[in-house]
Parts: C-alpha cells; sequence; structure tokens
C-alpha cells in the first residue's frame, strides 16, 4: 500500500485543502482529532496576528463514514476566515483586483526574489501566497490522519522545545506521556518549566526590539519495532526520509538524528551503540546515540529527531532589500507575523514524521483495512520474539 497526500491552497485563499490517499479501512477518525493537532499549531507564545483572525476547524470530505475510514481517499478542508478580507485581491476569477495589495519588494529570507526568478511573477504576492508557513496547517491535518494509525499500531509522538534564542535546556527523556504532559503545560512548548519561563523572556525582549527568534526542537517517536525502512537503495532509508520531511518544513535549516553533529567531534567508541543480549529481553542497547536508527532501518529504540529553525524572517524592524522594479535601496514588505515560532514547528515536524515512519510501516505490513495490518505487525512481533530469545 503507498501512503501518499498533496496539499493545495494560499495563505489568503479560500481555504487549504489536503486529500490523503493509502490509509486502510477501519481506522477510527474525527475531525475533533485532528482539530487538536491544528489548535497546537496555532498555539505557542509569540505568535502573531494571523492567529487571532484564524481559528483552524478540518471539515473531513470524504473518506470517512460513521467515524471509520472506508480505504478511500481522504478529502480534508481548513477554511482561512480571513478570506473574506482577501476575496476581491485574491480571487480566481478575471475580475481579481490585481493591482492592489502588490508586492515588489522582496523580503530577505523568504521565497520572495527566488520565486520570482523562478516562475516569472511581476507581484510578489503570487509567491509568498504559497510559500508561506499558512500551507503547514494543511500538513498537519495530514499528519494526524497518520498520526491515528500509529496509535493504533501502538506507536506514539512526542515533540519538545529545547532552545529558543540564547535559552537552551536538555532534552526531558521519559515516556511519550510523561514528555506530552509537561510540553502541555508549557506556552513554548518546553518540558523545563524554569527554562520556559527563560524563554518567554527571550520572545518578549525580542518583540520589544522588533526583532524575532528561531530556535531547536525534539520529536520522539516510541514503538517502533525493529525492522521498519530499508538499508537497500538510498530513497528507502528512513532517516534520509525523516530529515527531508522535516527539513521541508519553512524555516528549517538543519536537522539531525540521534547525537546528531555532536558525534562529529568524538571518537567512535562515545559514539557506536554498543549491543547487548539477556535471556528474556533479547538485544538491547544501554543507550541511543543512534536515535533509533542505523543503516536507514528502525532498531527498536526510540527514533529521536532534532532541528534547528532560524528566526522568521519577516520583521516589523524591516531588512534591506531592492525594489523589483526600480531597483532602488528600500526597506522589505512587511507582512503580519510571528515573533517565534518554534513551538508551532514542534507541532508541524511531529506531524510531518509520524507521517513518513506510518509511510514506513505500510510499506512493511501492506493490507487494505486495519485489521490486515495489525495482523502483520503481531507476526513481526512474533518473529523478532523468536530470534531474540
Amino acid at each position: 500500500m503507498v501512503l501518499r497526500y498533496l496539499t493545495a491552497g494560499e495563505s489568503h485563499g479560500p481555504a487549504l485543502l489536503t486529500i490523503v490517499e493509502g490509509i486502510p479501512a477501519g481506522l477510527w477518525l474525527t475531525a475533533d482529532y485532528i482539530d487538536r493537532q491544528l489548535a497546537r499549531r496555532q498555539g505557542g507564545y509569540g505568535r502573531g496576528g494571523r492567529q487571532r483572525i484564524e481559528e483552524d476547524r478540518v471539515e473531513i470530505l470524504s473518506g470517512v463514514r460513521g467515524g471509520y475510514t472506508l480505504g478511500s481517499p481522504i478529502a480534508l478542508k481548513i477554511s482561512n476566515r480571513d478570506w473574506a478580507n482577501w476575496r476581491e485581491v485574491m480571487g480566481p476569477d478575471p475580475e481579481a483586483r490585481l493591482d492592489e495589495r502588490v508586492v515588489t519588494r522582496p523580503r530577505p529570507g523568504h521565497a520572495d526574489l527566488a520565486g520570482m526568478l523562478k516562475y516569472g511573477h511581476r507581484d510578489l504576492r503570487n509567491v509568498l501566497e504559497r510559500a508561506s508557513a499558512r500551507e503547514t496547517a494543511a500538513r498537519v491535518a495530514a499528519g494526524t490522519v497518520a498520526r491515528r494509525l500509529l496509535e493504533e499500531l501502538g506507536i506514539e509522538v512526542a515533540g519538545q522545545v529545547l532552545r529558543i534564542g540564547p535559552v537552551e535546556v536538555p532534552p526531558f527523556d521519559a515516556p511519550p506521556e510523561e514528555i506530552r504532559g509537561k510540553v502541555e503545560k508549557s506556552p513554548v512548548y518546553c518540558a523545563d518549566k524554569a527554562g520556559s519561563e527563560a524563554m518567554v523572556a527571550a520572545i518578549d525582549r525580542a518583540r520589544e526590539e522588533g526583532d524575532s527568534l528561531g530556535g531547536v526542537f525534539e520529536v520522539r517517536v516510541y514503538g517502533v519495532p525493529p525492522g521498519i525502512g530499508s538499508y537497500v537503495h538510498w530513497d528507502r532509508r528512513l532517516d534520509g526520509r525523516l530529515a527531508q520531511a522535516v527539513m521541508s518544513i519553512q524555516a528549517i535549516k538543519g536537522v539531525e538524528i540521534g547525537m546528531g553533529f555532536r558525534a562529529a567531534s568524538l571518537p567512535g567508541s562515545a559514539v557506536q551503540d554498543e549491543i547487548f543480549y539477556a535471556p528474556g529481553r533479547g538485544f538491547y542497547r544501554e543507550r541511543n546515540n543512534a536515535g533509533g536508527l542505523e543503516g536507514g532501518v528502525t532498531n527498536g529504540e526510540p527514533i529521536v529527531i532534532r532541528a534547528a529553525m532560524k528566526p522568521i524572517p519577516t520583521l516589523r524592524r524591516p531588512l534591506k532589500s531592492i525594489d523589483i522594479f526600480t531597483k532602488e535601496r528600500v526597506e522589505a514588505a512587511y507582512e503580519r507575523s510571528d515573533i517565534c515560532a518554534v513551538p508551532a514547528a514542534c507541532v508541524i515536524a511531529e506531524a510531518v514524521v509520524a507521517w513518513e515512519v506510518a509511510r514506513a510501516c505500510l510499506e512493511k505490513f501492506g493490507g487494505d483495512s486495519l485489521a490486515e495490518i495489525k495482523e502483520a505487525l503481531e507476526r513481526l512481533q512474533e518473529r523478532v520474539r523468536r530470534v531474540t530469545r
């Protein structure tokens, strides 16, 4: 079974659309379940005014009946409430007022100028409307469908913010429910209470200075059985697929798995996870520097992936730019923006990571119904138990 999705929609268009294909029949799925993750994406201290306008709610248009998936494509719609203020400018009909809200001053750090050079647009709005991180709401919706599937397979996802600007805390190493419990109490989705308070203060300082802040977050996946992914071709390696998925999130500039970049400064004896065996327990490791993946394949340990997010490039104190028509030096255009979106990016990363893990699980287990997939998982688990006795 092939799991895939497509998204469509502009930031100030009528809606964001997602079509998910490949979800098996018999999975319990409701709009309320997806809405909880959409609300988390909109939350987090440091978000901008757009989040006070939108109240993301998903509408399931197809693929679900009576709360259960049918095995057919699932169509999801997230309406943009701000569309009412942009209808005449962003409408698809020939009468749209294309001469209004024109953007000719590209923002450093955005896709504005590169997109213009690629597609030949004369109004940078044609670039920024789709390049906007607003699109990630559609990805969270798709990833949350995958997350629901993983839950049925005993696989859980938990994310946490580790750094915002100059404030950094160590990862909270605990079962997923404990991580989520602490993160839910933090306005910046950080499990460390003192660190969370310091991060909020740093965001306040950046707001006063008309600046923005980036940071680092971590996503962990628990309960993934060994043998998911593959080492036989580069594009089937799960670590590569996870890195690409997280790297594709707007403003992400670095991704690491397990020990990551720190491993480059250490000898091999301090990096590799030695293998042990005990009757009744089987093969095990006393540490997880590999982040749950070896050779592109899961090894039974939790998957650990971190990402670095650059500061939001849209600033109230605009950076220098050039007008694309007059070639005069100007201040970059300012579109309503966040001060810090690291907490939101963590939620988005949970979704895209869940998607890639679910996709790899379906490649391994196959099946058109949830019952078939669970049977295949049980067979794998029994084989692993026999081998490790």
